[in-house]
């Protein structure tokens, strides 16, 4: 019996490559995946610098459902949420390494500073957030609630976060 080992990379390039996509072409897919009874799970953020907290985060979220839809900050939505200097790698480049992650299916960069927009076309059956989020500040909290969906909060990777790696980095 095989078994899932985690931050494992998808085979090809090809493979992986059209899972980076639109959000229209992610509302088709949805139909389809609703009528053949799959639940999707959606996470979000800026995903700067891939690191173990990340894949511990889509590891936990994609064992909450069959589809993990990624949203990803676009890089002047980062800009605006983290200042100057950041992104400090390319929203194209960002998404492509998230769809090589086995557990997501799909990603989707949006452009505005949260992803209540993508959250409430998708309306997934699981949003997925780290447990540094209070339940009342989770962006789609209230509309996945109204849609029969839930919210999962799940625990950190303490030191694991892009912006202690940045510090590490820059330090002299």
């Amino acid at each position: 019996m095989a078994r899932r080992v985690q931050g494992r990379v998808r085979g090809s390039r090809a493979q992986w490559e059209s899972m980076a996509t639109t959000l229209p072409a992610i509302l088709d897919e949805r139909a389809s995946w609703k009528a053949a009874g799959q639940s999707v799970v959606f996470t979000n953020g800026c995903f700067d610098l891939l690191h173990p907290g990340h894949v511990a985060l889509f590891e936990a979220a994609r064992a909450e459902g069959d589809i993990l839809v990624v949203g990803l900050n676009s890089d002047r939505s980062v800009r605006a949420l983290k200042g100057a200097g950041r992104p400090l790698i390319p929203e194209t480049e960002r998404a492509e390494t998230l769809a090589a992650l086995e557990a997501v299916d799909r990603v989707v960069v949006y452009d505005e500073d949260t992803p209540l927009a993508v959250i409430s076309a998708l309306s997934p059956d699981v949003l997925v957030k780290g447990a540094d989020w209070a339940l009342d500040a989770i962006v789609g909290r209230e509309e996945v609630e109204r849609g029969g969906g839930r919210v999962v909060r799940v625990e950190l990777r303490p030191g694991r976060s892009t912006t202690s790696m940045v510090s590490r980095i820059r330090r002299p």
